[in-house]
């Protein structure tokens, strides 16, 4: 799915010599690669502030504890994405609310979203599932006019932009009130390990955020809040500085590989392409979605049978997700009704993901998209 080495081959050199100067350095905690990281990411994404952690799951985690949420408090996000995002609300005793996504972007729907508020609803949490930007002007004026949170999950969608309604345009991850990301090593931006970040331009948010991940501490063994031990290590920082200046072109890299199966799967009736849509056009080119996946649905009920026949022809591919949150055993919730899930349950029995990575070349993308078009007629 993600060719890693390869990528690793062409920026071996640098990364190599960055590890090198840490390990020399002996700094592996809070060193000056985690400053320079730290910098230049704020940078990239005209954002005020960027706290480095330690995943993505931590992000989401650190981000509800910093905005102050309280136990009972509702949080509304997708019912289509990873169960991290859903997760951190439990843990902290909150109450997720899911509700269904868009067909054609996979994103939160806004209808069932402004549906699903209530007196007790503190935050909305948009997942800009697969490397598209959810609807987030809509989102925002949901937030606006009911006093809520809005916490971006950026997880798979860091490069991406949004464009507003008046042309302006903003990275993803810096337009609610906080943002976070993973750098998993998969993702559009990763490090080789775990790594995380948050991303705000609230100056008192960042005060408070960056003592949570650090135990609580602004000052040595004094505890001015409750917090965890969350930090992005030196070498993970310095692997991500050499690779942030490449993220563009890693992201176009993906967006090429995907106008190539657009293309190569236009004609065929029983395979419906990703959309993008989030700029608030039907569009293949823009900057909206930086493909963190490529993923398909099929239409004729062949979805599992597509599944093993790629693996048998050794072709990688993955099914994401194959259940909804509101029918895992840890979130299952009698306030969910079916058939307010009606896309979800549609999309877990239908969408296949494809490789997706920034070394694919067209050999191999021939000879995936053959294979696919040959089997689903």
């Amino acid at each position: 799915m993600v060719d890693l080495q390869s990528q690793y081959q062409k920026i071996k050199e640098t990364v190599d010599q960055s590890i090198q100067e840490v390990l020399n350095s002996s700094a592996y905690i809070n060193g000056p690669y985690v400053k320079e990281f730290q910098a230049d990411l704020e940078a990239y994404l005209n954002v005020k502030h960027v706290i480095p952690c330690a995943n993505g799951t931590d992000a989401l985690q650190i981000a509800m504890m910093g905005l102050g949420l309280q136990p009972g408090d509702e949080v509304i996000t997708a019912d289509f994405t990873f169960a991290a995002t859903v997760e951190v609300i439990g843990l902290l005793q909150l109450t997720p609310v899911l509700v269904d996504v868009e067909p054609d972007t996979f994103n939160i729907d806004i209808v069932a979203l402004k549906k699903a508020i209530t007196p007790k609803t503190k935050a909305i949490v948009p997942v800009h599932l697969f490397g598209q930007v959810a609807n987030m002007e809509a989102i925002m004026e949901i937030a606006k006019e009911y006093n809520l949170f809005v916490i971006e999950d950026n997880a798979q969608a860091i490069g991406a932009n949004y464009t507003f309604s008046n042309g302006l345009k903003q990275k993803a991850g810096t337009i609610g009130d906080i943002g976070t990301t993973s750098f998993f090593p998969s993702k559009n931006l990763g490090c080789y390990g775990d790594g995380g970040a948050i991303f705000t331009n609230n100056d008192d948010l960042a005060h408070t955020i960056r003592g949570i991940v650090n135990h609580g501490m602004y000052k040595r063994y004094y505890h001015d809040v409750v917090g965890v031990n969350s930090r992005l290590d030196s070498i993970q920082a310095a692997v991500l500085k050499t690779k942030l200046p490449l993220l563009d072109s890693y992201c176009n890299s993906r967006r090429e590989a995907a106008r190539y199966y657009n293309n190569a799967f236009a004609n065929n009736p029983n395979i419906i392409t990703p959309k993008s849509s989030s700029c608030g056009q039907i569009c293949n080119q823009c900057d909206c979605h930086v493909f963190h996946q490529y993923t398909l649905q099929i239409k004729n009920g062949k979805r599992d049978e597509l599944h093993q026949h790629l693996l048998d022809h050794g072709i990688a591919n993955a099914i994401y997700y194959p259940v909804p949150l509101h029918k895992q055993k840890a979130y299952v919730d009698e306030r969910y009704k079916e058939e307010d899930f009606k896309v979800t349950n549609h999309l877990v029995n239908t969408v296949i993901s494809l490789p997706m990575h920034t070394e694919l070349d067209e050999e191999q993308l021939n000879f995936i998209t053959t294979t696919i078009n040959d089997f689903i007629k």
